[in-house]
């Protein structure tokens, strides 16, 4: 039987910075974490709870490219509406997913919704950029919405929580399958997981996948020698199928898995590439307005 995987490392999120003027992140990790552990993975903002006042303007970032990844936005509390170059766009809730691959190249602008901005209230979300393979990169944009009525919401083993399938499988302690609605270009997995104060679970993953655990909030044990809290990042290795953890308050995680894509990563900015002329290519073409437009 294949054994647990290990702790390589925990890492603290910088402080907080804003992105636009909705919001306030910390970046847990970004392309050069890590030296490759963190492969397809590239880039994790989260945006702790805040409250904003009700306000008649707008909040948020405006029209920005991408090109040569996706990103994942998953919303924890308030909402969030996007529109994309590609006539895409919507708002989104407590629980609900954006899944948004800008592959060849994607226009978008991303605000808290009309009617959150009139009322105000808290605001929690996080941001995942995930790598596309190189064969990939030039395929169309295109968006997900994920509904969190179409996300399974999984219980775990003696009610130690709850672990929620946005992307990939989650086996349960009965061996049911359940699996997460996002469509992806390379094997992920992407769960929400939450666990009780005091709790101890014991979560299936592929072998020889990155795997790591963003600590969102509260304290948990990873292994048996680890801790990591709120902030922080728990790599994993490669090796082994599982990861045991031990929660020491009630938790939330954000659990990343995926298959290596061993490629070279170019990245400036919004442009994630393999060599550093497609980066400047990138560049031109959005320059030259081939991105299309925010209509």
């Amino acid at each position: 039987m294949t054994g647990l995987k290990t702790v390589v490392s925990v890492e603290s999120a910088p402080a907080m910075h804003w992105v636009g003027d909705g919001f306030p992140v910390r970046q847990m990790f970004s392309p050069g974490t890590g030296n490759g552990a963190l492969d397809p993975f590239l880039m994790l903002d989260y945006a702790a709870p805040m409250k904003f006042a009700p306000t008649k303007g707008r909040r948020g970032v405006g029209p920005h490219p991408h090109r040569g990844f996706e990103t994942v936005t998953v919303v924890y509390q308030g909402e969030v509406e996007h529109r994309d170059s590609t006539g895409a766009g919507g708002t989104i809730g407590p629980g609900d997913v954006q899944w948004m691959t800008a592959a060849s190249g994607i226009l978008h602008e991303e605000f808290h919704s009309s009617d959150f901005s009139k009322t105000g209230g808290n605001m929690e979300m996080m941001q995942l950029w995930v790598n596309l393979p190189a064969k990939h990169k030039s395929a169309p944009p295109g968006y997900q919405t994920l509904l969190a009525g179409d996300i399974p919401n999984v219980a775990l083993a003696d009610s130690a929580g709850h672990v929620r399938v946005i992307a990939g499988n989650f086996k349960d302690y009965h061996g049911q399958d359940h699996h997460g609605p996002a469509r992806t270009f390379t094997p992920v997995d992407l769960w929400d997981v939450r666990l009780v104060a005091g709790a101890t679970a014991t979560l299936q993953l592929p072998e020889g996948h990155t795997a790591a655990l963003a600590i969102l909030r509260g304290e948990v044990g990873v292994g048996a020698e680890h801790t990591a809290r709120e902030g922080q990042l728990a790599i994993m290795s490669r090796t082994g199928a599982a990861i045991a953890l031990t929660a020491g308050t009630e938790a939330s995680i954000l659990l990343m898995s995926g298959k290596p894509l061993g490629e070279a990563i170019a990245a400036h900015g919004p442009f994630v590439m393999n060599t550093v002329g497609e980066v400047k290519q990138a560049m031109r073409d959005f320059q030259d307005g081939k991105f299309g437009v925010i209509s």
